[in-house]
């Protein structure tokens, strides 16, 4: 009876096992087969067809992980910032944040460089659907970012990022303090001193500011543009802050006329150092008791400009 009754459960066991392993073949081929079709939609920017092909990808292999991340980018190209509040229009949005993070989720541990750069382009989207164009909603946002410093704690931008999510809201002592650890993370970035030098410029820090410009042309000594920028910045606090007396613009003339001169001793065409020296004259004749001086100043000006647009005409020219 043992044998008798084994033998028919044995097979239909090994029946069983090879339908489902059957099933699955197909499942698996038929994921192949839309995730193809899925993307040639994509590349031709049919976002809906792509979406509606990745979602059958998905169901006949839910562990296609990578088509995740197309499906996504797929509804978030159908989200139209202009139709914001029509429910069916949001719901794209809440689906590409879905599948962002499914993505995101399962390739996680994987260490193939093309799934480690769609879990990177997978948290960079979710953070832009966060963003004020999008789902606005900062809050969700921050976590994202922090995310992204711990995959690429070398990589400036996503500090950058990060750091105007907390002015933006305010914070301005975390923000300051991401923006040095994106400094301290890369010193020999120069983006990183122009970012610091652009949050301390609007928070009204003038010393500040100058210190990272300074730091900046410190990092890259040969740069032209680097004290060319130091100067535009010195031009612009005399000119701008009337709180500044005569004194105070007279030495911010000074430094201003010292970086530009080292711009241009570096690169004697630099058309916006040749300007800016002019327009740096301009303001020390301003400042000028002795009219005989200030005439002089103002001549030397001229000569500045004149040489300026005469360079910038033979660029043009050179360029047509």
């Amino acid at each position: 009876m043992r044998a008798f009754w084994g033998a028919p459960l044995a097979l239909s066991a090994a029946l069983a096992i090879s339908a489902s392993v059957g099933c699955q073949q197909v499942g698996v081929v038929a994921a192949k087969r839309s995730f193809k079709a899925a993307n040639a939609a994509y590349q031709s920017q049919d976002y809906k067809k792509a979406s509606e092909l990745y979602e059958e990808a998905l169901k006949s292999d839910p562990n296609l992980s990578q088509a995740y991340f197309y499906l996504g980018n797929s509804y978030d190209n159908q989200f139209k910032s202009s139709k914001r509040g029509d429910p069916n229009n949001d719901a794209f949005l809440t689906k590409a944040v879905e599948n962002y993070k499914l993505c995101a989720d399962k390739l996680s541990a994987s260490q193939e460089p093309t799934d480690k750069q769609l879990v990177t382009r997978s948290y960079e989207y979710l953070q832009a659907a966060y963003g004020p164009e999008k789902l606005n909603d900062p809050g969700q946002a921050e976590p994202i970012v922090q995310k992204m410093i711990q995959m690429e704690p070398n990589e400036p931008s996503n500090y950058f990022v990060l750091a105007k999510l907390y002015e933006d809201a305010g914070a301005y002592p975390e923000a300051e303090q991401t923006l040095i650890n994106a400094r301290n993370a890369k010193p020999t970035d120069p983006a990183v001193y122009m970012t610091l030098a652009g949050f301390y410029n609007r928070q009204g820090q003038f010393d500040k500011t100058i210190e990272a410009l300074e730091a900046r042309a410190k990092a890259e000594p040969n740069n032209p543009d680097a004290f060319q920028t130091i100067a535009a910045y010195y031009w612009d606090e005399t000119r701008g802050d009337a709180s500044l007396n005569d004194a105070k613009k007279k030495e911010f003339v000074g430094k201003g006329l010292e970086a530009v001169d080292k711009a241009i001793s570096m690169k004697s065409d630099f058309v916006e150092a040749i300007t800016f020296k002019g327009l740096l004259l301009r303001l020390q004749a301003n400042l000028e008791k002795d009219p005989a001086k200030q005439q002089q100043l103002i001549k030397e000006a001229s000569g500045l400009s004149d040489r300026a647009n005469d360079l910038r005409k033979q660029q043009t020219s050179g360029k047509s």
